[in-house]
């Protein structure tokens, strides 16, 4: 945790390299997580007129179930994140565009864990698949029903709708031959 006082004094920021272990904190928010490794935030925290800037690059290993079949998928996750923070007096002299992006302080400090947590649950993907099903243009079936995309879906409603077209067998009446 980093305190304000602390941030204040320093006008050149705080800057940080620190490897943090989530794993139990974040399996209890989303049991979607299987696995999370080599979680490391590097960047700073400054404070400028009267807000806390708090910007690092995130990187990580996450293991989560395929989409489609349930099978573990390790993906490596690396993106900057960038974050201000402040009180509700701050957010009186911000435009109401600009207040919607301004984070709120709790207690006497900023949190580098909550915000590295938050952004992990932020950025799991909804489609996870393994190499292979991604390489494969093939969607799961069984007995009775099949995974459609669209595409295919709306393809199969205008055949259908084609088929059941009461003039479908008049179309071919008035061809040139």
């Amino acid at each position: 945790m980093f305190h304000l006082q602390e941030i204040r004094r320093k006008p050149e920021g705080i800057a940080f390299d620190q490897e943090l272990s989530l794993l139990a904190d974040l399996q209890e928010r989303n049991p979607e997580i299987l696995d999370l490794q080599n979680v490391k935030a590097i960047g700073q925290v400054v404070y400028e007129d009267g807000l806390y800037f708090l910007t690092y690059n995130l990187s990580y290993d996450i293991t989560l179930a395929s989409s489609r079949s349930l099978e573990p998928v390790s993906l490596k996750e690396n993106f900057p994140v960038s974050e201000v923070f402040g009180d509700a007096a701050d957010a009186a002299s911000l435009s109401e565009e600009e207040s919607l992006f301004l984070l709120p302080i709790e207690g006497d400090g900023i949190s580098l864990q909550d915000s590295v947590a938050d952004n992990i649950l932020l950025e799991i993907p909804l489609k996870v698949l393994t190499p292979e099903e991604a390489d494969e243009d093939t969607m799961p079936t069984g007995n009775s029903w099949q995974v459609l995309t669209e595409e295919d879906f709306a393809q199969q409603q205008a055949a259908a709708k084609e088929e059941s077209n009461p003039f479908a067998s008049l179309k071919d009446l008035f061809t040139e031959e």
